[in-house]
Parts: C-alpha cells; sequence; structure tokens
C-alpha cells in the first residue's frame, strides 16, 4: 500500500487540504470563502482540513498564530513566521507511512501548544481507538452532559479514557445537538471507519508533553449555526489552551533554541 499523501496550501495558512490514505480522502470541508482574507489576529475560520494550531488553540490568538499567515516554500520544507517563533516543516515518504518532521524555533523558554488540528470526513459509525485507562481531561462544553456538577472555575474534569466522568467518547454516532472537546494523555490513535478503513497517528517528541485531541462536534457547535465536525489531532502539550498550562502542561524550548519533532500516519491499523 502506498503511503498517504497530503497536499497542502503554502499561501493559506499552510492549510492541508488533502489527506489521501488507503483510497479514501480523509480530510472534512466547508464553504468558508473568507478563509482565503484571514489575517493574523482574525477570529478563526473553520474551513475544515488540517490546520498548525500553535502556540495555542483555545484563547488568544485564536487557533494560534501560523494558520492566518503566508508559509514559504524551500525544496521539501515549508515555514512561516510568526510572533515571537518560527515554525518549519517537511513531509517525507517513509515505505507505507508519511512522516512530518517539525522544528520550532524561538528563545529558549518559550512555552507552546501545538496541534494537528485535523478535522476528519467521518461517518456516525467511526471509532477512535486510543489507550485504554489513558488520562482524559474533559473541557467545559461537556458540562452538560455529565452526571455530576462542574468543578468550580475548572478549565476542565478528569476522567479515563474511553468514557471519562461516564461519558463514552471513543464512537463518534449521529448528530445529537452536543460537542465536546477532549484532550487525551497519549501520543498514538487510531481511526476505525467501516470494516477497512484504517488511519493510525503518532506523535513523538524527546523530552515534550504529548497527546491526542479529540473534537466531537455533533451539531452542537457554533451555537448560532451548529454543523458536524469530528477532529483528532496529534499535539504538544496536554491542554487546548496555554494560558491554563500547568508545569508539564506545555512544550518548552530547550537552551539549544529549538523542538524538533515528528507526526507519522499510516492507513495501517496501528492500535494503542
Amino acid at each position: 500500500m502506498p503511503p498517504p499523501r497530503i497536499v497542502t496550501d503554502p499561501a493559506h495558512g499552510g492549510r492541508w487540504t488533502s489527506l489521501t490514505a488507503g483510497g479514501r480522502e480523509w480530510l472534512w470541508h466547508r464553504e468558508a470563502p473568507e478563509r482565503a482574507e484571514a489575517a493574523p489576529g482574525d477570529a478563526f475560520v473553520d474551513a475544515g482540513g488540517l490546520e498548525e494550531c500553535v502556540p495555542t488553540v483555545r484563547g488568544t490568538p485564536d487557533h494560534g498564530d501560523a494558520w492566518a499567515r503566508r508559509w514559504h516554500r524551500d525544496g521539501d520544507v515549508e515555514r512561516v513566521d510568526c510572533d515571537g517563533f518560527g515554525l518549519a516543516r517537511a513531509i517525507r515518504a517513509t515505505g507505507e507511512a508519511a512522516e512530518v518532521h517539525y522544528t520550532l524555533t524561538a528563545d529558549p523558554g518559550f512555552r507552546f501548544v501545538w496541534a494537528a488540528h485535523a478535522l476528519l470526513d467521518l461517518s456516525p459509525d467511526a471509532v477512535l481507538r486510543l489507550a485504554h485507562g489513558a488520562r482524559t481531561r474533559l473541557h467545559p462544553e461537556a458540562a452538560p452532559l455529565l452526571d455530576r456538577p462542574w468543578p468550580t472555575d475548572a478549565p476542565w474534569a478528569e476522567g479515563v479514557w474511553p468514557e471519562p466522568l461516564g461519558l463514552r467518547l471513543d464512537r463518534f454516532g449521529p448528530d445529537d445537538g452536543t460537542a465536546v472537546g477532549a484532550v487525551v494523555d497519549t501520543g498514538r490513535a487510531c481511526v476505525h471507519d467501516g470494516p477497512a478503513d484504517r488511519l493510525a497517528l503518532s506523535v513523538e517528541a524527546d523530552g515534550q508533553p504529548v497527546s491526542v485531541a479529540l473534537w466531537r462536534n455533533l451539531g452542537g457547535f457554533p451555537a448560532d449555526r451548529p454543523y458536524r465536525s469530528t477532529g483528532v489531532e496529534p499535539m504538544l502539550g496536554r491542554v487546548f489552551g496555554l494560558a491554563d498550562a500547568g508545569p508539564d502542561d506545555a512544550a518548552r524550548v530547550p537552551a539549544s533554541g529549538e523542538v524538533r519533532w515528528r507526526l507519522t500516519l499510516t492507513a495501517h491499523c496501528r492500535c494503542p
């Protein structure tokens, strides 16, 4: 089986516009013509695909500082200069996998969260497989779905995968008007959609916290014009918002001035 094929759009935030693997397109899209005109500091425009969210996902700047900037391509390297840091990536085929090699450069001590904000075109029958028992942080939009009060002023509530605090998350299901975000303490994920379609994702970063985020929006967001969107997002860091990060919840640039990590994708099942 050939490796996954990735197509990007450097002129518009470096967004991944296509991810084909195992004979199918995995990325979901929606019409959002205003995405082409987005500028740094703008509210996030959700056009689907995969966005590079850094140095935060939630908070300021909305979905980070890279998605609304022009990237530049030099050979097989694409890079962007942001406020206080630079990010470069190189996409390479290795056997039956695609690897994306990242380098973030900044002053030592710079803290950040990164997410490969991948919105996937999944059926209601799709299943997300993560490490059983992994620590899972639910975010406040999940509060109405729980059978207990939300902790006062807490940015998240903790449980374990696949049913944190009694809320089952490993199945996507049909639209039901809910939206849930969660961050799971693992670096590997495998999506099963139908009898044979598989997408395995993993992130590796020496000395940095890694996780996988889930965004399961089943027609519950945004409140005024809701739609369905389902995301599986390898991350550096363990929170959506950098402002909420504790000492071990965000990546940190060491004395060398750079952080390197690798994202691997394949159509072969690599279930945790």
